[in-house]
């Protein structure tokens, strides 16, 4: 079992889990969860100099820029040099990735391999709290009151690019992002793909490979 700190990063496309399964890894393992949406999502409250950035972007419906991305998660790592660590939505580009391999060195990437349909229809069915980023699903996981997000009582919406139109193409660009990093990792044998349609199911073979890593924070066993 490793004493180093622990380096780790989840890939997939939207609608993949890779939220749940972060969530599931740092409960599970004490690692930082650290989501580039979540600090985006911060700084534009913060209205910092990369948060105003990142709103005229969002604002046009325009993916926010790679040197807009880093410079937020550089920030952000700077700060857990100390802690075990995971990604989140970032890197999502090459350019990102190299980024990244200059402030360390992974020792693990988890790769989210979900089939294109569910994907569509897990998007489709998706609605957002947007202050909060909290992210429900109308088929597996619905507010307690319709178009309600259950904490604030606010109302939800369905984001342009998971109306099913757009889906279709967003995913796409997604895989198109992706490939270089995916190959990136998979050449120096850091990479480890998971497929399947639910994250339920993936998760018990995720704990295997995370365990091998670094020791559960509790003993409690996936489920």
């Amino acid at each position: 079992m490793a004493s180093k700190l622990l380096r780790a990063v989840v890939l997939g496309p939207p609608g993949s889990g890779k939220g749940t399964v972060c969530q599931r890894i740092a409960e599970n393992f004490g690692l930082q969860h650290l989501s580039s949406g979540h600090f985006l999502r911060e700084n534009i409250r913060a209205k910092s100099e990369v948060g105003v950035l990142a709103k005229q972007y969002l604002e046009r419906g325009l993916l926010v820029p790679d040197h807009v991305i880093t410079s937020v998660m550089m920030m952000e790592l700077e700060k857990k040099q100390s802690q075990h660590w995971l990604l989140d939505g970032f890197p999502r580009t090459l350019v990102q990735a190299e980024a990244l391999d200059r402030i360390c060195e992974l020792d693990l990437v988890i790769n989210l391999n979900i089939p294109f349909e569910t994907l569509k229809d897990r998007l489709s069915a998706r609605w957002i709290h947007p202050a909060s980023g909290r992210v429900y699903n109308m088929e597996f996981n619905p507010p307690d009151v319709h178009g309600i997000d259950d904490l604030t009582g606010e109302p939800l919406i369905q984001r342009e690019d998971d109306k099913p139109d757009a889906v279709a193409a967003r995913l796409r660009k997604y895989k198109d992002a992706a490939k270089p990093v995916i190959e990136l990792y998979k050449s120096r044998g850091v990479l480890h793909t998971f497929s399947g349609t639910e994250t339920n199911k993936i998760w018990p073979y995720v704990y295997t490979l995370v365990s091998s890593k670094i020791r559960p924070v509790n003993s409690k066993e996936a489920d």
